[in-house]
């Protein structure tokens, strides 16, 4: 049997599936904490229980403790991130309304980059026949799984996010970490206990605003 999930709702009570629906959002301040083999374990367990096209399962999770493939994965990593945000940090802290991420967001997304390689484990998921693959629709054989991975960890009490901007360098990466000629990985999942902040709500515009009923356009007032 599985280790006991460890997550606790606002009241104190056992955590509900809704719950965490509603309250697992990126944890980017996380320590370097083991996570016990028991609970990762379980944590994986639980993902691969998630969809899959065709049912087929052709994936991998690729877990990285190593140190020496963190440090050069992270320094991929950093050097993305100081092309797509690092440069425009002034810009984004003073609140420029043009900027894709909020002061807030920057900075926790900003200490990531800085200490990716400090969390405890490293979840590649991995899609086979997909290195040559042009569909927009290829994630969608994974991703609900690599969602069950984040929903499980929070459930743990781990916190985890979702980012690929380790991006333009999937040939090593493959080599790095001995994939199949025909894999590729779709994310990078660090994960670890917060060591700061809280599981929170993530903001979303009104549900409302979103939602259209058989046509684009067509809203309806929620009762």
């Amino acid at each position: 049997m599985p280790p006991s999930p460890t997550g606790e709702s606002a009241n104190g009570q056992p955590l509900s599936a809704l719950e965490a629906l509603h309250s697992t959002p990126s944890r980017r301040y996380l320590a370097p904490d083991p996570i016990p083999d028991d609970v990762l374990w379980a944590i994986l367990d639980a993902a691969i229980r998630g969809p899959s096209g065709g049912n087929r399962q052709h994936w991998g999770w690729v877990v990285v403790t190593d140190q020496v493939i963190k440090e050069q994965v992270a320094g991929w990593y950093r050097e993305n991130w100081q092309s797509a945000y690092g440069q425009h940090r002034d810009r984004i802290l003073a609140g420029d309304a043009d900027s894709s991420m909020s002061p807030r967001g920057f900075l926790g997304a900003e200490h990531l980059a800085n200490r990716l390689e400090e969390a405890p484990v490293w979840v590649f998921p991995v899609l086979r026949d997909a290195a040559d693959a042009t569909s927009p629709r290829i994630g969608s054989s994974i991703y609900g799984a690599v969602q069950q991975l984040c929903l499980a960890a929070r459930a743990y009490g781990i916190g985890t996010s979702l980012t690929t901007l380790y991006g333009g360098h999937e040939d090593e990466l493959r080599e790095l970490l001995g994939l199949p000629a025909d894999a590729l990985t779709m994310a990078l999942i660090p994960m670890g206990y917060p060591s700061r902040g809280r599981w929170a709500e993530p903001k979303r515009r009104p549900v409302e605003e979103v939602v259209h009923w058989d046509r684009w356009g067509t809203t309806r007032n929620r009762p």
